[in-house]
C-alpha cells in the first residue's frame, strides 16, 4: 500500500508546525484569565522566617498572593512519589512531602515560596518581585558525596544523613567472590553529568474552574493528560481524578521532565478555586533551569573481571546519585529500577551485582530524562569494555564478539533477570562496523593535518514500554471521516503519522480522511497511559491494532448482511468487502454511512518489555593545540524489530543522537558548591549543539522482530540518546590514547581535553 506501514510517509503534523498554525497552551485563550508568577527561593538551603506579601497584595492589579500557610489552611496536599522502594537493610526510604510551595525551610535555588495572580502578567511580575523573603541561610551541598558526608547539612529531618535511598541488585557477596577468582580486573570510576532537558516550549499550565458543577481544567504542556491528573489531583486536592479535565494540545518537547505533575499545574487550579477566574501561569526560559527536573547526575565505580579466554566473570558497580532537593515522582526510578538491571549490556556476565546511595542535594529535584536510567548503564557497561580492550591487548570489536549473548541464545535471561527475548548483537555490530568503514579508518587517521583522529564503537541495549495498559477508539462517521483516539501524547515525534499510517493500511482508507485525537481525559477511552520509555507505538499501536480490527469486525457482519451472504465468504482489501468471484462488493466507507458510523475500541496490555539494541560509531578529530573536538563521521545501525515509517524513525534517531553527544561534548548544569547557586542558568553558560557541533548521521536498520508484543516492534524513542555518549567518549579516547589518556569524564569540553592534554604531556 502506498501509505501502509513501513513506507516513507511524510509527517502530517508539521504542515501546521512550519505554518505557525499549531496550537500550543498559550495558544489558548479563556475569558476574565488573569495572570500568575511564582515567588522562587533565591537560596539553595534556609529556614522560612517569614513571607511578607503586604507589599505586593497592595500594587495595582494583584488580586492575590498565596503561601504555604493559606495551602494548608484550605487542606491542600503535596505532589505524589509515584516510586516507592525499600532500603536495602530494610524498611521503606523516606518520603518528605513535596508541598507545591515552601513550608518551613527551601532546600534548592528556584523553590516555588508564593504564587502571585495579577489581571496582566507585567504586574504578577513586579508583585512577586515585590514579595519580601525573610530566610535564613543555611549550608548547602550539591554533589551525591557531600552530602552522605558525616558533616553535612542536612536537608530533611524525615531523610538521616541525606540519604533518600540504598538499593541493591543482585547477590553482592557472590559476586566479590567471582571477581577474586578472575585472572583479570578492569577498573573504571566515571562520572555521568548532570544536564538541564532545555525543551524548546517551556513548561506551562492554564487553570479553570467551575462553581456550579465544581469541575476543574487544567490545560498544559505534558507527556500524558491522563498521567497529569491521576498523579496529581487526588492527592493534592483530596478529590476524585473525575472532577478534574486535563487537555494537552500540542508540545514543544517532553523528554520525560513533561511525564510528571510540578507544583505549578496544581496551583493554577487552587488559584482557579480561590478566584473563580481561570489563571494562568508561563515559565521562562531562567525559571526552567531552575525549576524544571534535570537528569542524570550520578557518580559510579565498576568492577568488570575476565578469564583466561577474555570473558567476562562478574561486574559490579556502585554508585551514589542525586535526588535533588525535593523528591520527584519517578526521583529515585532512574539508578535503580531502570538502570542497573540493564548493566550487563549485550554481553554474557554470569554474575551482577549493582550497590545505589541516593542523596538529598540543594538543587533542583532528579527526574526521567530520554532514556532514563538506561543511557547510564550503557554508557558504564561500554566504556568498561572498552578499557578492558585496551589493558588485555584486545581490539574493542573482538572483546565485545567473544562476550556478547549470541541469537541462538535467545529468549535470554541476564544476571539482573532481564529477559531479552530477541536479537543479534553480533550481526547488527558487524552491519554497524561495515556502513561506517571501520577497517578504512587506519588510512583517514593519518591526515598529516596536526589532527589526533580516533574512532569508537557504542553498542547499547535498553528496556523500553514499561508495563501497563493503553486504550484506542476508532470512528468511522457517515460522512466519510475517520477519528482516531489514542492516549500516548506526541511531544514532537511524530505519533499523529505513524497512527494515520496504521489506520490507512488497517482500513485501506486514504490517510487524508483519519484525524488523531490525543491530549484529553474526556476522550471515550477505556484505558490511557501517555508517552514514556518510548511506549507509544507498542502500547498505543497495539490498542490501535486492537481497534482497528473491532470496526472491521462489525463492517464484516454489516457487509455479510448486506450482500446476503455467510460473513466467512468475504475478502476485504482497499477498503472493499468481496464476494469472490462475483462482482459483488460494498465499500467499508459506504457501510459506515448506512448504519450511522462504526466504532471500534482497543485496549492493549503490554506486561513485558522491548528490547532497540544497534551499533552507533563515531570518528572524531582533536585539536591538540585547543581542545576541540571535531565529530568528523557518525553511523548507526539499530534493531528496532520493525520500522513503522523510516522518515519518522530516523528523526527520532537524529534528535536522540544530538542530546547524547550535547550531554557528552558540552552539557553540564554546574552549582556552585559553597552556596548552592546554579551558575550554568542560561543559554550563555549552558551549551547545546548545533547544526554545526554535528555531522551528517548515517542511520539505519538491520531489524530482528520483537516477540513480545504481536506488531514485532521495539521502543526507539530513546535510542539515539543512549548509544552516542559511550561511541562518542570511547572515539575520544581513542584519540588522546598515544598520549596515555585512557578515561575523561563528560562533558568532553575544550578546556578539559585540552588541560588533559598538557597534563599528559608533562605540562600541567
Amino acid at each position: 500500500m502506498k501509505f501502509g506501514v513501513g513506507q516513507p510517509f511524510r509527517r502530517v503534523e508539521d504542515l501546521r508546525f512550519i505554518t505557525g498554525t499549531g496550537r500550543f497552551t498559550d495558544d489558548y485563550r479563556f475569558e476574565g484569565e488573569t495572570f500568575a508568577c511564582v515567588v522562587r527561593s533565591p537560596l539553595a538551603h534556609g529556614v522560612i522566617n517569614g513571607v511578607d506579601a503586604a507589599a505586593a497584595c497592595a500594587m495595582p492589579g494583584v488580586l492575590a498572593v498565596y503561601t504555604a500557610i493559606d495551602l494548608a489552611a484550605d487542606g491542600i496536599g503535596a505532589l505524589p512519589v509515584v516510586i516507592v522502594l525499600d532500603h536495602a537493610e530494610g524498611g521503606p526510604m523516606p518520603q518528605p512531602p513535596h508541598t507545591l510551595l515552601a513550608v518551613d525551610k527551601v532546600r534548592y535555588v528556584g523553590e516555588p515560596v508564593a504564587f502571585v495572580v495579577a489581571e496582566t502578567a507585567r504586574a504578577a511580575l513586579e508583585a512577586a518581585e515585590a514579595v519580601e523573603l525573610d530566610i535564613a541561610d543555611l549550608p548547602a551541598v550539591v554533589e551525591p558525596a557531600a552530602a552522605l558526608a558525616d558533616d553535612a547539612p542536612l536537608l530533611f529531618d524525615e531523610a538521616p544523613g541525606n540519604l533518600a535511598l540504598h538499593w541493591q541488585l543482585g547477590d553482592i557477596a557472590a559476586v566479590d567472590a567471582a571477581l577474586q577468582a578472575s585472572t583479570r580486573l578492569v577498573e573504571l570510576e566515571l562520572v555521568n553529568n548532570r544536564i538541564v532537558v532545555a525543551s524548546m516550549e517551556p513548561r506551562n499550565a492554564i487553570g479553570l474552574y467551575d462553581r456550579e458543577s465544581g469541575q476543574f481544567t487544567l490545560v498544559s504542556g505534558s507527556q500524558g493528560s491522563h498521567m497529569i491528573r491521576d498523579f496529581m489531583f487526588e492527592g493534592v486536592f483530596g478529590l476524585p481524578p473525575s472532577q478534574l479535565r486535563v487537555i494537552t494540545p500540542d508540545v514543544g518537547g517532553g523528554f520525560g521532565m513533561k511525564a510528571i505533575p510540578y507544583p505549578e499545574q496544581a496551583l493554577v487550579l487552587y488559584a482557579a478555586r480561590k478566584l473563580g477566574r481561570p489563571v494562568r501561569w508561563q515559565s521562562s526560559r531562567a525559571e526552567a533551569f531552575l525549576s524544571d527536573t534535570q537528569g542524570r547526575d550520578n557518580f559510579s565505580r565498576a568492577t568488570l573481571g575476565l578469564d583466561d579466554g577474555s570473558r567476562f566473570t562478574a561486574l559490579k558497580v556502585e554508585t551514589l546519585a542525586s535526588a535533588g532537593g525535593a523528591l520527584s515522582a519517578f526521583g529515585v526510578y532512574c539508578p535503580t529500577l531502570s538502570g542497573p538491571p540493564m548493566a550487563p549490556g549485550v554481553y554474557v556476565i554470569p554474575s551482577v551485582a549493582t550497590d545505589v546511595r541516593i542523596a538529598y542535594t540543594n538543587n533542583a529535584p532528579m527526574d526521567a530524562y530520554r532514556g532514563a536510567g538506561r543511557p547510564e548503564a550503557a554508557y558504564l557497561i561500554e566504556r568498561l569494555v572498552d578499557k578492558a580492550a585496551r589493558e588485555i591487548g584486545l581490539s574493542p570489536i573482538a572483546l565485545r564478539e567473544i562476550n556478547m549473548i549470541a541469537p541462538e541464545e535467545m529468549p535470554h535471561r541476564t544476571a539482573t533477570g532481564v529477559v531479552y527475548d530477541s536479537g543479534d548483537f553480533a550481526g547488527v555490530m558487524k552491519a554497524g562496523l561495515l556502513a561506517a568503514d571501520w577497517d578504512g579508518f587506519a588510512a583517514r587517521r593519518e591526515k598529516g593535518d596536526g589532527l589526533l583522529r580516533g574512532i569508537g564503537l557504542g553498542y547499547y541495549i535498553e528496556r523500553t514500554g514499561v508495563p501497563g495498559k493503553e486504550g484506542a477508539v476508532v470512528q468511522i462517521g457517515t460522512d466519510g471521516t475517520v477519528v482516531v483516539h489514542v492516549g500516548t501524547q506526541s511531544t514532537g515525534q511524530g505519533h499523529e503519522t505513524t497512527y494515520v499510517q496504521m489506520t490507512a493500511e488497517a482500513l485501506g482508507i486514504d490517510p487524508s480522511r483519519i484525524a488523531v485525537k490525543t491530549g484529553d481525559t474526556d476522550q471515550p477511552l477505556p484505558s490511557a497511559g501517555g508517552t514514556v520509555a518510548s511506549r507509544s507505538m507498542v502500547h498505543g499501536g497495539g490498542a490501535l491494532r486492537l481497534a482497528t480490527g473491532a470496526v472491521l469486525g462489525k463492517a464484516s457482519r454489516e457487509a455479510a448482511h448486506l450482500l446476503a451472504v455467510d460473513e466467512r465468504e468475504l475478502d476485504f482489501d482497499a477498503g472493499i468487502f468481496r464476494v469472490p468471484g462475483t462482482n459483488r462488493h460494498v465499500g467499508l466507507l459506504e457501510i459506515a454511512a448506512q448504519v450511522g458510523g462504526l466504532e471500534g475500541v482497543g485496549d492493549f496490555e503490554q506486561l513485558a518489555g522491548t528490547f532497540p539494541n544497534g551499533a552507533h560509531v563515531c570518528e572524531v578529530a582533536v585539536d591538540p593545540e585547543t581542545g576541540h573536538i571535531i565529530v568528523e563521521r557518525y553511523t548507526v545501525v539499530d534493531d528496532f524489530g520493525r520500522t513503522l515509517n523510516p522518515l519518522v524513525l530516523s528523526g527520532q534517531v537524529h534528535g536522540g543522537i544530538a542530546q547524547g553527544i550535547g550531554q557528552a561534548m558540552m552539557e553540564r548544569a554546574v552549582y556552585d558548591p559553597d552556596s548552592g547557586q546554579l551558575l550554568s542558568g542560561s543559554f550563555m553558560d549552558y551549551g547545546l549543539p548545533r547544526a554545526d557541533d554535528l555531522p551528517f548521521f548515517y542511520v539505519s536498520t538491520h531489524n530482528v522482530p520483537c516477540t513480545t508484543n504481536p506488531l514485532g516492534i521495539k521502543g526507539a524513542g530513546e535510542a539515539g540518546a543512549i548509544g552516542a555518549p559511550p561511541a562518542f567518549v570511547n572515539a575520544v579516547v581513542d584519540a588522546l590514547a598515544p598520549l596515555g589518556i585512557t578515561h575523561l569524564d563528560m562533558p568532553l569540553t575544550p578546556g578539559r581535553v585540552w588541560q588533559a592534554i598538557r597534563e599528559a604531556q608533562g605540562e600541567g
